[in-house]
């Protein structure tokens, strides 16, 4: 076994051993939750030898990085989320490998998505990025939608051909009500699935959560959470 792959089993293990804990604590199944590992940053040959330790989920935030290392992976049996935010004029390359945008909040993204998928003749699952941290512009310092715009978004990408409405995201904000308050957001977020699911009773995949707090959000209900730096170490600095 290489160092690199010695290295990824063991902390891969670790962060196991610390969702399957989260879950006893919480009573829930481990099944219930889905581990995503965030590989931005990470070479093709990083994400080659996770899906060898049996992870099936990877996430990126780039395009410019995401396309040629889904490309040089199409081999492998993986589910890639893109979970960054997300320029329209990026949307064209994203549908050619995304099979879940995480960061939908604004319509015209949407309509986007749209035009590519049925393009492309793919589905593409869509969360709503929900910004806990919406001020008066409706719009979150991360991206997002606000919480009264959520059922409005979610009709719209229900009605869009080549989309499926899967559910929700959120980061937990760095300002507002919610600063520090991971359990409090990640529960909040959980209230607002519960109400989009009375609308839309498929849509409910709930990612929240990311290595530092992966726990909260395991307590909170979240059925996926995006885990980059606990699995594949501290990032490199971008040039």
């Amino acid at each position: 076994m290489t160092d690199r792959k010695t290295e990824l089993a063991g902390n891969l293990a670790k962060v196991e051993e610390r969702i399957a804990a989260a879950c006893a604590a919480a009573g829930r199944k481990r099944e219930e939750v889905t581990l995503i590992v965030v590989t931005k940053t990470y070479p093709a040959s990083d994400v080659r030898i996770l899906s060898g330790l049996g992870v099936r989920h990877v996430a990126e935030n780039r395009d410019q990085d995401a396309a040629p290392k889904a490309a040089e992976c199409s081999d492998l049996p993986l589910v890639w989320h893109f979970v960054g935010q997300l320029q329209t004029n990026k949307v064209r390359s994203v549908v050619g490998y995304a099979d879940v945008v995480q960061s939908v909040d604004r319509a015209r993204l949407v309509d986007a998505l749209s035009r590519e998928a049925v393009r492309a003749g793919r589905e593409v699952g869509c969360l709503l990025q929900v910004a806990l941290d919406a001020g008066a512009s409706g719009r979150g310092e991360r991206g997002g939608v606000a919480p009264d715009g959520i059922e409005e978004l979610a009709a719209l990408v229900a009605g869009s051909p080549g989309l499926r409405l899967d559910g929700l995201m959120t980061v937990a904000p760095l300002a507002g009500e919610y600063a520090g308050r991971q359990r409090a957001a990640f529960g909040r977020l959980m209230d607002l699935s519960t109400d989009l699911r009375r609308a839309h009773p498929a849509a409910n995949m709930v990612s929240a959560g990311m290595s530092a707090d992966l726990e909260e959000a395991v307590a909170a209900g979240a059925t996926h959470v995006r885990v980059g730096t606990a699995v594949l170490g501290v990032r490199p600095r971008l040039g």
